[in-house]
């Protein structure tokens, strides 16, 4: 059977560890916000460049299509 002493130093390395996990756990809240506002941000510029493409792609002239039957 566990003395005393035993349980008292499971207790607290269980303690240290929870801790340990706390921190851990803040770290990777703390990185996935940042990479969820950089991923926001990638969007916004994604459709912003989609924008610009599409308006150029407006200013093109249309030509029209050969559909191969030349000389006819």
């Amino acid at each position: 059977m566990p003395t005393l002493n035993d349980l008292t130093e499971r207790v607290e390395r269980l303690l240290l560890r929870h801790d340990e996990l706390k921190r851990t756990n803040e770290l990777l809240r703390n990185e996935l916000a940042s990479v969820n506002h950089e991923r926001d941000n990638l969007k916004s510029r994604l459709a912003a460049a989609r924008a610009r493409i599409d308006a150029l792609l407006e200013r093109l002239p249309v030509e029209p299509v050969d559909d191969g039957k030349v000389g006819q």
